[in-house]
Order: structure tokens, then sequence, then C-alpha cells
């Protein structure tokens, strides 16, 4: 499964926004892009700009270019906004449920937790991170993984607040989906009209 294995610090630097908490020291000590000119003042093109926040976008939810491409194809053939779309379909990723519902710190962990087979989706095992989630799933953790010690720091420090459209039980690490994402229960600090703009050309 691919996943991207470069250094994280420098995507965030490029996307002038820190896009991996466990990288924030990292990002501070220099938070102007990489390479040579990266303190410089470069004039942005619209292209750049555009290419930016679609990297951005990938970035934040672990998605490598080929599937981030598929994703915008079946977002822009369904009806409705295209860009809204994009974001419903990324946030019902099986890894960022897991995240969002507060038993990873971050979406890389949660990944790496759904990877190593610790949830079923109604009652069966489900080891691929991009699993799309549907109204009514349920996701659980298995017994044998509950007291997991990131799991459990997880759950006991993060001050995160679930979304509207999961129904959380954190003791029984249990997560139902009542509803699929609307934009406006989506978070992510992100102009995906960009994104389409860029793939629009």
């Amino acid at each position: 499964m691919a996943r991207y294995t470069g250094p994280r610090t420098k995507v965030s630097r490029r996307a002038r926004q820190l896009l991996d908490e466990n990288k924030a020291k990292y990002f501070d000590r220099r938070p102007y892009p990489p390479g040579e000119h990266g303190r410089g003042r470069i004039r942005e093109s619209q292209y750049q700009i555009q290419l930016r926040e679609k990297q951005k976008l990938r970035h934040i939810y672990g998605v490598l270019e080929k599937q981030f491409r598929r994703y915008y194809k079946e977002a822009n053939r369904r009806g409705g906004i295209t860009g809204d779309n994009l974001l419903e379909i990324l946030e019902r990723r099986l890894d960022n449920v897991v995240y969002r519902a507060g038993f990873a710190r971050t979406r890389p962990q949660a990944r790496q937790l759904v990877n190593h087979s610790h949830f079923t989706v109604n009652g069966k095992k489900v080891n691929i991170p991009s699993y799309q989630v549907r109204q009514g799933d349920v996701v659980e953790m298995r017994e044998r993984s509950q007291d997991l010690f990131p799991v459990q720091q997880a759950v006991d420090t993060l001050d995160r607040s679930a979304p509207e459209w999961l129904d959380v039980n954190s003791s029984d690490r249990r997560v139902m989906v009542i509803m699929h994402p609307s934009r406006a229960q989506i978070d992510t600090d992100i102009k995906e009209q960009l994104v389409v703009e860029l793939y629009s050309k």
C-alpha cells in the first residue's frame, strides 16, 4: 500500500501551514518555504497557488496523486458541488474516521492502526485505510486491541471533539456514522475551489 515516506516538515514548509502536529517545533523553527529562495519574495502565479492548495489537501489526508485524482473524478461525476463532494469522500475514509473519533493523535497513526487490523466495520475486519464508510456503519475496535497504549493515550489526552456526523463512544471504542458529512461539518482549513480549478484546466 503506497504512502508518502519523505520529509514531512518540508511539506508543511512548502504549504506554509503546519500539516503534521508532531513536527510543530521544527516548523516553528523554519516557517518559510524550503530551498535557496525560500525566504525571497517571489510573485506567485495562479497555478502555483492552486497547486499548493491541492498538495496541501493531499498531504492532510495522506493520499498520493493517483488515488487523489480518482477521488476527484468520482467527486466530479456526482451531482452537486465538486469541491464539497471531494472533501466528503476524503472525510469518509476509515483512517480519517478513526482520527476524527479521537482514537489516534494523528492521521498517520490512525492509518497504522487500521493497517494492523485493529478495527472492524459492521463486525467484519477491515484493514484498508481508504475504505469508504457509509451512513449507518458501525466502526469498532477489536476487543484485544482496546487497551493499546497509543489509543488509551489519545482518548485520555486529546481535547478534540468529534464531528456531528459521528456518534462516538470512547469507553467502548465504538463509532457510528450517523450521516455523510456536509461541508459545514468539515473543519479542514482548505480552499477546495482552487483544487477544482486546477483539475478543470
